[in-house]
């Protein structure tokens, strides 16, 4: 089985938001959605689903009206493809491969591939300057801009809420966390400052390990999940400090599975 966490760039109008679930109805395991980001994450099983999703997304959404606080490169910004159980890394990576034709010719976005090649900031830092498009045009798509297709193990997506609204902050803060296991920035989200993560290696570098670091340097008013959890990465987290930490077993990718699987039956 493949997990597919597409990120769509629209997180405000809550007419297209429900049009977007419908257009991937029966393969939907969460959405977040963030107005202050206007980003939403969409976590999908299956080849078919993200399709649907971009079909819908670029048809409705313009890039060149969008206002956030979150980088990107397009409507579809990421479209990472993950293994999981039954599956493997080369069937993740041939599933990219597969979009990225497909994107770039059904809908004339042009992708960009990360995984083995490269990293996704990479992409970001480098998209058509030193970095071509690995499918499509040399250009943007003229409203849907271009998107990151990626194949990645399971990671878990996560920001914390600093108490005082200090960007220089968050930053620094941010910059102190990078390593092999963590992505961050420091963003400011509407009149807060977050430390925006992703836990590249959540077995050995987890939420309580990045919550316990940035609360040594600043504050923590609140701490947030974006999309889902390994059970795995949970179990291995007392439960005491699952409020604390914004998690719970509902929101594990296991949980959602099981509760897909039964409202196909």
């Amino acid at each position: 089985m493949l997990e597919c966490v597409v990120n769509i760039s629209e997180g405000c109008d809550l007419e297209t938001l429900r049009a977007l679930d419908e257009s991937v109805a029966g393969a939907l395991l969460d959405r977040h959605t963030d107005p202050d980001h206007h980003r939403s994450v969409f976590t999908l099983v299956g080849q078919d689903a993200p399709r649907s999703l971009a079909l819908a997304a670029v048809e409705r959404l313009d890039l060149r009206t969008h206002r956030g606080a979150h980088p990107r490169i397009g409507v579809v910004d990421v479209v990472p493809f993950v293994a999981l159980g039954g599956s493997t890394e080369a069937d993740a990576l041939a599933a990219r491969d597969a979009y990225a034709e497909w994107s770039a010719t059904a809908l004339g976005v042009p992708c960009f591939v990360y995984g083995p090649e490269r990293t996704l900031p990479d992409v970001r830092r480098h998209a058509f300057g030193e970095l071509a498009p690995d499918h499509g045009g040399s250009a943007p798509h003229p409203t849907a801009g271009a998107t990151a297709v990626g194949q990645r193990p399971v990671m878990v997506a996560y920001n914390l809420w600093l108490a005082d609204p200090d960007l220089h902050a968050a930053r620094s803060i941010a910059r102190s966390l990078r390593c092999p296991e963590v992505r961050a920035l420091g963003l400011a989200v509407g009149d807060h400052v977050q430390v925006s993560m992703n836990l590249i290696a959540p077995e050995r570098v987890g939420p309580a390990e990045v919550f316990e670091r940035v609360s040594a340097r600043a504050q923590v008013a609140r701490a947030e999940l974006v999309g889902l959890i390994p059970a795995s990465v949970l179990e291995s987290i007392p439960r005491g400090r699952w409020v604390e930490l914004d998690l719970d077993e509902e929101r594990t990718i296991e949980a959602r599975l099981d509760r897909l699987d039964l409202s196909r039956r």
